[in-house]
């Protein structure tokens, strides 16, 4: 099974990587990565300056689903820069992921530039999704923001693959806006999608809101969320495949999860709370049982699956 892939130029021997969010966050957890079966090395999303995690309690976790308010934590955009230069040198052949956030223009033109002009990283992805900032909206939401944005990190001269985390949409005009914006510009892939932002769940023993953060919001991952990351993946390959890749990140669990998602749009896949539960060994059994399922029905190479969802 020929399961390679490329963003413009760059080639990830596997698909198959992490996002952006757990285990991602220090210089051990990175190389860690990059020393295992993923295709690439994602980075924590980084900020100017270094920033604390939100109080405890504000992740939890069951079989069904996940509800988190992580408060987008890191060590600084000059500390990630360092990172990448150890882990290039460990491993030269492993594509590295900056994913860089936003909290004021300034902010994203600071770090696009800084890893733009720096040897080591590979691919920027700019994340406008994050729902668990106390006071800070999700960019992407605004789409006349979120297009005056992509106007500025385009007049920078972008040279390396750049690509947009994007949050969830639930209706299919929205869709459409953000794809007629995406299409203005040399957009080479989008990661669909962040968490489903602001949900509540509560615990009736307690009476009480299961995390902390923002008076118990978080961002939902789960079994509830796939469907959505499936609708959000089908409908933007259906108005932007000719000229945007999409990265899908959205509750994966196993190698079959992997083929829906391809049959979607998805041409690469990030894994999150897998990762995040089981650590390194998910690339390589989520690989496998993906190569088996997919080779018991036929195919040989993941580009005979990528759209091809049959309509009854």
């Amino acid at each position: 099974m020929h399961i390679s892939q490329t963003l413009k130029t760059v080639e990830f021997p596997s698909f198959i990587f992490n996002a952006s969010g757990p285990r991602c966050t220090t210089q051990g957890e990175l190389l860690k990565i990059a020393g295992s079966s993923a295709g690439g090395i994602t980075m924590k999303s980084c900020s100017p300056e270094a920033r604390q995690w939100n109080p405890e309690p504000r992740y939890i976790e069951v079989d069904m689903w996940s509800i988190n308010s992580m408060g987008l934590p890191n060590h600084g955009y000059k500390k990630y820069l360092e990172y990448a230069a150890e882990i290039k040198k460990q491993f030269p052949n492993k594509p590295i992921i900056a994913s860089i956030v936003w909290f004021c223009p300034e902010d994203f033109f600071l770090l696009i530039k800084a890893f733009q002009e720096d040897k080591n990283v590979d691919v920027l992805e700019v994340n406008l999704s994050c729902p668990n900032v106390v006071g800070k909206p999700q960019i992407a939401y605004d789409f006349e923001t979120t297009d005056e944005l992509l106007q500025q990190i385009f007049a920078l001269g972008i040279t390396k693959p750049i690509g947009f985390k994007l949050p969830p949409y639930f209706d299919p005009v929205h869709t459409e806006m953000m794809a007629n914006i995406l299409k203005k510009y040399p957009v080479d892939f989008i990661t669909c999608i962040n968490s489903v932002g602001n949900t509540l769940i509560i615990d009736p023993e307690t009476e009480q809101p299961l995390i902390a953060p923002k008076w118990g919001l978080g961002g939902l991952w789960g079994d509830y969320v796939k469907p959505v990351a499936l609708a959000n993946v089908r409908m933007f390959y259906k108005m932007i495949w000719d000229k945007t890749k999409i990265i899908w990140c959205g509750w994966i669990k196993n190698g079959i999860d992997v083929f829906e998602h391809l049959l979607a749009g998805a041409s690469l896949v990030q894994l999150g709370t897998v990762f995040g539960k089981e650590d390194t060994d998910c690339f390589e059994r989520i690989e496998s049982e993906f190569i088996e399922y997919a080779s018991s029905k036929g195919y040989s190479d993941i580009s005979e699956i990528i759209w091809n969802l049959k309509e009854l």
